[in-house]
């Protein structure tokens, strides 16, 4: 039903909030020291993309478990965690799927970061 639509959202916002701080915290702190070109908007991108991941992953393995379990399956989040861990060989099986969140991290955020600035200096008129 229509509660189903909502299932994970404390996950979800357990994900993004730190995710996304660390996510534009990054990529602020690497602009303003890299300086203002296209170049550094990759390489700031790519910098807050490969630091976004590590710090999300876990919650994320948590979230599409829960999402993903017939309903009925997890009482709570505890519970979510407790069967990963037993379930995935301990703490590793919060970080699956790390190796190609990370291969894709650098390029697809490098040029999404490029995106956002040259779309962002179109608009103010000075591309």
């Amino acid at each position: 039903g229509l509660a189903g639509l909502y299932k994970g959202t404390q996950l979800t916002l357990m994900r993004d909030v730190p995710g996304c701080m660390v996510y534009f915290g990054v990529y602020t702190l690497a602009k303003n020291a890299l300086g203002d070109s296209p170049v550094s908007a990759l390489m700031a991108g790519a910098l807050a993309g490969v630091s976004f991941w590590p710090i999300i992953l876990p919650m994320d393995c948590l979230k599409s478990r829960y999402q993903t379990a017939p309903d009925g399956t997890y009482k709570n989040i505890g519970e979510v965690y407790k069967t990963l861990i037993e379930e995935e060989g301990g703490p590793a099986g919060l970080f699956k799927g790390m190796g190609p969140a990370m291969i894709r991290a650098m390029p697809a955020n490098a040029v999404s970061f490029l995106g956002a600035e040259l779309t962002k200096q179109a608009l103010a008129g000075s591309l």
